[in-house]
């Protein structure tokens, strides 16, 4: 049987297909397709090697914290894009909160009283009763009249000259900033020292001007003891310096202008003044208003100049009153006289007045948007 089985089996020589690889004795392959040099097959991801199990075993074990860290950055980043803003603005608030909004409504209330500043805590009430007695007060409307003609002496001129100046440093100068920089110095010089330099040149008897009015056969001017002399003399230190900073207002917004528009004018003939006539100022009227609106607020709070320029006479404003502002007449009040609730009543007066420029503002800017 044995035999015969043998000589059953095809032999390689008769056609038979070759066996397939198997291991030889010594534990190598044999076959065709053995390639000793091949590298070993590695098993995909996951299918059960001892090394693969300890990275999914550590990769568990940091997820949840990762996704925890994850979460947390992004609550922080939502509280930061969403609390981020009011933080960078409080600082702001808490200020004018302290020093603005405080003793507005402090002012307010006090002024429905009568209170004296040594005894700030000591209120009667009265009512309207410190309002109304402005109205007879002749030191307020005097100090009413005054603050409205130096408020007029003084603004006028100034943006006048402003308007000027910034129309000849709108043009290429050779050096322009050097004069840019030079027509703002006065408003960076402190009011005191700027107000002492001009009670010198002011003065009677060793002044420049009255040496310079001698000059050409004048004779010397009192400007502190003469109505119309004395507010003058204050508004010119008004102009000297407040000139240069509206004058860069209104140079930055010459440069806003389209220079399309002169060179328009220049081919239909225009010369220079009257493309400033038709073309700046007409494009310049919402910076002219506001600039007026600013002057007469501040002309409206004019303190500093008078109050030094006056010398010894201090809250008085000359030896009549002849250039006693508002503000000092506040300060006179309050500071001097001791009358908390009648300074407060004149400091709700002022506001009020403001309230009325603030109005007008917006009138006459509403027709002129209306108008353009």
């Amino acid at each position: 049987m044995p035999s015969d089985a043998r000589a059953a089996a095809p032999s390689e020589e008769e056609g038979a297909a070759p066996a397939p690889d198997a291991p030889a004795a010594g534990g190598g392959t044999t076959g065709p397709h053995h390639d000793p040099y091949r590298e070993p097959h590695h098993d995909a991801p996951g299918d059960g090697r001892r090394g693969e199990k300890h990275d999914v075993s550590r990769d568990a074990r940091e997820d949840p914290r990762e996704e925890r860290r994850r979460e947390r950055r992004s609550r922080w980043y939502r509280r930061d894009v969403r609390w981020s803003p009011y933080a960078f603005v409080a600082p702001f608030f808490v200020f004018f909160m302290a020093f603005g909004l405080f003793p507005l409504l402090y002012t307010g209330w006090a002024s429905l009283h009568r209170v004296e500043l040594t005894a700030p805590t000591d209120m009667e009430w009265v009512g309207l009763r410190n309002f109304s007695r402005l109205l007879s007060d002749e030191f307020f409307w005097n100090a009413l009249q005054n603050t409205v003609t130096i408020g007029v002496i003084s603004t006028v001129p100034q943006l006048l000259i402003a308007l000027g100046i910034a129309h000849l440093l709108n043009y290429r100068l050779r050096g322009s900033m050097f004069f840019r920089v030079a027509v703002l110095t006065p408003y960076a010089t402190s009011v005191a020292a700027a107000t002492l330099v001009f009670v010198l040149l002011f003065g009677r008897d060793y002044g420049m001007i009255n040496w310079l009015l001698g000059q050409i056969g004048i004779d010397a001017v009192d400007w502190q003891n003469g109505t119309w002399t004395s507010q003058f003399a204050v508004s010119t230190i008004v102009i000297w310096r407040w000139t240069g900073y509206n004058a860069l207002i209104y140079l930055a917004a010459m440069q806003a202008i389209p220079n399309d528009l002169y060179e328009s004018a220049a081919l239909d003939g225009a010369s220079r003044w009257q493309q400033f006539i038709h073309v700046t100022v007409p494009s310049l009227r919402p910076t002219i208003l506001f600039t007026c609106v600013v002057s007469t607020i501040g002309a409206t709070q004019l303190f500093g100049e008078p109050l030094l320029f006056s010398g010894g006479a201090g809250a008085t404003g000359g030896a009549s009153h002849q250039f006693q502002t508002l503000g000092l007449y506040l300060y006179e009040q309050g500071w001097v006289n001791l009358h908390l609730g009648r300074a407060s009543a004149i400091a709700w007066t002022m506001f009020l007045i403001l309230l009325i420029i603030g109005a007008v503002n917006w009138v006459i800017g509403r027709r002129l948007r209306k108008s353009a």
